[in-house]
């Protein structure tokens, strides 16, 4: 099985079954393979090797890979190939400080007003992730990270706007993703989910947004150490 993301969820997908057409199968198989570095940044593919493994014609894959290449996944280079993009650090900024200024407004609402059954959500989201943590699953706590958030955004109204956000944050998202992978102190993002989700309930929007912002700020902090660390996966 593997993992494919759609509309602001991850999905687990048996391996054979496509869902949807087999464009889409090809371009959320192929998205979650570079998103979890399965295909590390500055990876040469093609799109005859890339139908062989998943199983389909190239004109999906084709099609996929200019998908990608429009949200600066894959670089396509005229008479030399398509390659897994690095991660662009001005990007990674860029995506980062466009989800603060909107995450700190987000959990202000949530503050104010936010339903019983999203804030369960939240609760057993936190759970799950207690749970990740103390089975050093990185890649299912990147996704209780993610559902977190996106659980902030849907709980106030705002599902569309955190649909747009991703769009934005490919490259913010890989950085987050290898920072979780090698480096990342797991408990510090967890004890600010558990802080956020706090404030929220005890209705403090002053500090849950200092919170958010101080939180969507430690992968700033980290992200020169990890470009010493890993310098080929970064332009």
């Amino acid at each position: 099985m593997f993992y494919v993301y759609l509309n602001g969820g991850f999905y687990v997908i048996n391996k054979e079954e496509h869902r949807g057409s087999t464009r889409d199968y090809s371009y959320n198989k192929l998205k979650m393979k570079i998103l979890n570095l399965e295909l590390e940044p500055g990876t040469k593919i093609s799109e005859k090797e890339i139908a062989d493994e998943f199983n389909v014609s190239r004109t999906p894959v084709r099609e996929a890979f200019m998908k990608l290449s429009q949200e600066e996944l894959l670089d396509i280079i005229p008479q030399s190939g398509t390659i897994v993009s690095r991660i662009n650090l001005d990007y990674v900024e860029e995506g980062r400080f466009i989800r603060e200024k909107i995450e700190k407004e987000i959990v202000i609402l949530a503050c104010e007003d936010f339903p019983d059954d999203y804030m369960f959500r939240l609760e057993t989201n936190l759970a799950l992730q207690e749970i990740c943590s103390g089975k050093n699953n990185f890649y299912q706590l990147y996704e209780l990270d993610e559902e977190f958030h996106r659980i902030l955004f849907t709980g106030v109204g705002k599902a569309r706007t955190w649909k747009m956000l991703q769009l934005l944050n490919s490259h913010f998202n890989r950085l987050r993703l290898l920072r979780l992978s090698k480096d990342s102190n797991w408990e510090s993002i967890i004890s600010q989910h558990k802080s956020i989700y706090r404030l929220i309930l005890e209705k403090k929007p002053e500090e849950a947004s200092q919170m958010m912002e101080r939180h969507l700020k430690m992968a700033v902090i980290e992200k020169e150490m990890l470009k010493q660390k890993y310098p080929y996966y970064f332009i």
